[in-house]
């Protein structure tokens, strides 16, 4: 039922012009030498600055495969978020599926794609060091950034959080001693204004403070004729206001608190025909797709399937797809030099809630949708993380050590409601009868998708009379009457442990030759229940008088597979009042050694080659779906046990990823330069596969039940 939903959420390019800008900041005050992370962007020479190894390191000396962008070029490019990184760092996408909630980043063509809150991403996003638990949390508005960090593939051994393709690190600039503000305001088509502004300045001494803000409205660039509404519009603003506390030359202790609230209708989406794109072929050709004759017959607008270059899209009567969310929390960073170690701790709480409305199969006729007024389907992540840091040099700097450990807490609980559409059970009927040997009967203005009489008449015929064939009629004119029933409130909570162990160790054989030895331990604990609320009697009720006719030895071949279409139309992602009121639950845990080893050698002080080997990982989980439990034709009683029986169908095994690099680093002010070759190996890789009918991730038959 979902063939429509898998498309990208297409993002407006506003032509932007700068209204207003201007600057006060002044030099930055002189830095000690035990502070080199909050040194500026650039060494003299020119060259960047990253801290991706945690250690404050020139980026062409850096033996991975990284993109730095500095807040120079970020502000020169007008990137004002994530999504905004993909003209900067080469092997990066962002994009946006369903819902800008549902945003998915890939680095080198691997991330995780869908929108089931239950799989974490492969590429990891990072906020001024604070782990982002799915990577569309972190596509909002970025305020003054001073640099962000792409690493490419397998993190585990720097980051307290571990990534099986990649990390995302967004730098956020710092409160200064010296008084500063910035402020500017940009106009665009579809009437986009945006406007942000920070100031920064002393307290005391020894204690200066920092907040920015920023305020962003666009009109949708797509048109909602039906509802007479603009979708794909853009309405959100942000505050992020900091303390940095520095009592001593060896102490420092930075606060930060932020707010951000988006408000908007997203995604559309247009029809490509194959004017547009010949490898369409007849998808959208009535005359050779029975779904487009059936939808255009039940009312969809044929320049709805045909002129996508309109800007025009007919979505529902009275449906949207508006979303509300809201993501805020606190951190606290505190670095300390012992002179011959620094210690750094990073406590942070978040929450995060979405709100999501949604005219589920993208057209005029009514088939599935998500209301907020029922409750729209809602996520919300509770998460408390503690990571912890010490590192320092041996053996006259000949070995520069890193240990750590990292914690997190983490509550998610989803609220779905999605139903059936007014004009489902027609649309479904029409399914069945508009093709094959029962096209002759095709009726879309009558109950059942047949002509009154003649019609469930027929149907009984073909399906050899008697009580099979009327069992087959009454299925059809039963299915017709499936109208705005399904969930009415499908809940599900888990919550999610994770402690890890790690150390990242860089060894000078000589000069010019290092080994990067990294190990990590990681353990996970999930625990899972569901409760589910549907009023979909419906498919009981076709389960009840056609299961037989599946089971008979006697019903001929017709009879058998009309008896199959009607249940599974009738009771398709596990939709039935069955449930209603059925709870189950399970748990899982997960361990696993990851690592990395990498060999790098300065062929000149501006020439470095390298190769590496490194392991990723993410744990496994849940499918946070009702449709995964099991097939929807035979009803939940029929097993032993009832859903509870079928919960370990709802788990999916541990994502691994062995990745092989091999790189060249030159780099100078004027010109820089870096050619990777890689090689990945994924296996167990978490996918949100559509089947034919609904959205399923992937999963192997190794789960491991705690």
């Amino acid at each position: 039922m979902r063939h429509f939903n898998g498309r990208l959420c297409l993002q407006a390019l506003a032509a932007a012009t700068s209204l207003l800008a201007f600057s006060t900041a002044a030099a930055a005050q002189d830095q000690q030498a035990g502070r080199a992370e909050q040194a500026a962007d650039e060494t003299p020479s020119g060259e960047i600055i990253v801290t991706a190894t945690r250690r404050a390191e020139a980026l062409s000396n850096v033996p991975i495969a990284i993109s730095a962008v500095n807040s120079d070029t970020l502000q020169k490019s007008g990137a004002n978020d994530i999504r905004q990184l993909n003209q900067l760092a080469p092997s990066l996408l962002v994009s946006s599926t369903g819902s800008e909630a549902n945003g998915s980043a890939r680095i080198r063509g691997i991330g995780t794609v869908g929108d089931n809150p239950g799989l974490e991403s492969s590429v990891a996003v990072f906020i001024d060091g604070v782990y982002r638990s799915r990577s569309g949390i972190g596509l909002n508005e970025l305020g003054e950034i001073e640099r962000v960090e792409v690493l490419r593939g397998p993190q585990g051994t720097l980051f307290g959080r571990n990534a099986s393709a990649g990390l995302i690190h967004v730098i956020s600039k710092k409160p200064s001693f010296q008084f500063g503000a910035n402020a500017e305001a940009t106009y665009g088509n579809y009437n986009y204004w945006r406007f942000a502004g920070g100031i920064t300045g002393p307290i005391t001494q020894t204690l200066a403070a920092r907040i920015d803000a920023v305020y962003s409205k666009r009109d949708g660039f797509y048109h909602d004729v039906t509802n007479n509404n603009d979708v794909n519009n853009r309405d959100r603003y942000f505050v992020r206001g900091q303390l940095l506390f520095e009592p001593s030359d060896v102490t420092t202790v930075r606060l930060i608190g932020d707010y951000s609230h988006k408000s908007e209708d997203c995604c559309g989406a247009a029809y490509i025909d194959n004017t547009i794109n010949p490898k369409v072929g007849g998808l959208n050709d009535p005359a050779k797709n029975n779904i487009i004759k059936v939808l255009t017959d039940l009312g969809q607008q044929s320049a709805g399937f045909s002129d996508p270059y309109s800007r025009n899209i007919w979505i529902s009567a009275g449906r949207s797809d508006l979303g509300k969310t809201r993501d805020g929390g606190v951190s606290m960073e505190i670095n300390h030099d012992f002179g011959g170690a620094k210690l750094t701790s990073i406590t942070a709480y978040r929450e995060y809630k979405n709100d999501q409305a949604g005219d589920v199969d993208y057209s005029t006729v009514d088939i599935l949708y998500r209301s907020l007024d029922g409750g729209g389907y809602s996520r919300q992540f509770k998460t408390f993380s503690q990571e912890l840091r010490l590192q320092g040099t041996a053996f006259n700097d000949k070995l520069d050590w890193l240990v750590g450990g990292f914690f997190a807490n983490e509550t998610l609980t989803l609220i779905d409601n999605l139903k059936f559409g007014s004009q489902y059970g027609r649309f479904a009927t029409c399914r069945i009868i508009s093709g094959g040997g029962l096209a002759g009967l095709y009726s879309p203005t009558n109950v059942g998708c047949v002509p009154p009489v003649v019609g469930p008449a027929t149907l009984a015929g073909a399906s050899g009379g008697g009580a099979t064939g009327a069992a087959i009629a009454n299925g059809f004119a039963l299915l017709d009457t499936l109208n705005d029933m399904g969930s009415t409130g499908d809940r599900y909570h888990q919550t999610s442990k994770n402690y890890a162990l790690f150390t990242h160790n860089i060894i000078s054989i000589t000069d010019k030759l290092k080994l990067t030895l990294g190990a990590r331990y990681t353990w996970e604990k999930k625990d899972f229940d569901a409760t589910f609320a549907n009023n979909n009697t419906v498919c009981p009720a076709l389960q009840s008088s056609l299961i037989p006719v599946l089971t008979s030895t006697t019903a001929n071949a017709t009879s058998k597979a009309l008896a199959g279409a009607l249940i599974g139309l009738g009771c398709q992602g596990n939709s039935t009042a069955e449930l209603n009121g059925v709870s189950i639950n399970s748990k899982r845990s997960d361990s696993q050694f990851t690592g990395t080893a990498v060999l790098s050698y300065k062929v000149t002080p501006n020439l470095m080659t390298y190769a590496s080997f490194s392991k990723g990982y993410k744990a496994g989980g849940f499918n946070l779906d009702r449709s995964a439990l099991k097939s929807a034709t035979f009803p939940f009683a029929a097993t032993t046990g009832g859903a509870q029986a079928f919960v370990g169908n709802l788990q999916f095994d541990p994502e691994i990823n062995n990745a092989y690099e091999v790189g060249i680093k030159y780099g100078t002010r004027p010109f820089s330069v870096s050619i990777t070759g890689f090689r990945q190996e994924f296996k167990n890789f978490q996918l949100n596969t559509f089947n034919g009918s609904v959205f399923l991730v992937q999963r192997s038959m190794a789960a491991k039940p705690a």
